[in-house]
């Protein structure tokens, strides 16, 4: 508990990661505030349903509180509002800030009679969406430190985030924010491409970095890396050099 999970993908789709969080917290009994600005709610309900998890039954008994970001864009560019009378979590495609989503994040996640969850989880797929939305990446780091004071350290749940990063991109403003929350990240999950290229055994590489330097200043961060291959409904994990292919 009390944790921010930061997942990172560079040349490849890290997004079996979110999946892997979301299914993994709802099995848990978590309520989960899933802000989901790259897909649509089916789209994340079929990978559900193959990982053994009704997205929709969660979202009735009201477990997962969903963000659908690309219809909540669209109904606020063509001024319909999802429910009368109550302000988009969208709001700053009109404004400066993210206090509406943040807002929207707080609301949700916080405790109400007759809840009996063991804990609340933020999951954002993906962060850099918001930038290309035109959020400012002052904006974007502020909306992640009140998430994270507010998630992680007041109701001691735990924030999950993933960002896309390319290596030498011209894209200053989203590595600033991959870069900024990297230094505040508790664990790093760090998907990658195949420096080599595209391999049907072995699709990329995840580094697992444990920031024990975040808690003492003289420990240094534990790193550990593992080569994988997505499956239909799971996804297989082995040290470097050591996939079907090479055996």
């Amino acid at each position: 508990q009390g944790k921010f999970t930061l997942l990172r993908d560079t040349r490849t789709d890290g997004s079996f990661l979110v999946h892997h969080f979301l299914s993994f917290y709802l099995r848990a009994g978590c309520k989960v505030c899933f802000v989901a600005l790259l897909q649509s709610f089916s789209h994340y309900s079929i990978v559900a349903q193959k990982l053994g998890v009704s997205l929709a039954a969660a979202k009735e008994r009201g477990q997962l509180v969903f963000l659908e970001g690309l219809k909540s864009c669209l109904d606020l560019l063509f001024g319909k509002e999802e429910q009368p009378g109550q302000p988009s979590p969208l709001q700053f495609l009109s404004t400066s800030d993210l206090r509406a989503l943040f807002d929207f994040v707080r609301v949700s996640l916080s405790a109400t009679d007759g809840d009996s969850w063991k804990g609340p989880v933020l999951l954002v797929d993906d962060l850099s969406v918001l930038l290309s939305l035109g959020a400012a990446p002052v904006a974007v780091l502020d909306f992640i430190h009140y998430c994270r004071v507010c998630v992680c350290c007041q109701l001691k749940g735990n924030v999950v985030v993933l960002v896309h990063s390319n290596e030498g991109s011209e894209d200053e403003e989203n590595e600033l924010v991959v870069n900024s929350l990297c230094h505040h990240s508790d664990l790093i999950l760090w998907a990658e491409g195949l420096a080599t290229g595209f391999c049907k055994d072995v699709h990329g590489q995840i580094k697992i970095i444990k920031r024990l330097s975040l808690r003492q200043a003289a420990e240094p961060d534990l790193v550990q890396i593992y080569q994988y291959k997505i499956q239909d409904r799971n996804v297989s994990f082995f040290a470097r050099g050591l996939s079907a292919a090479v055996l």
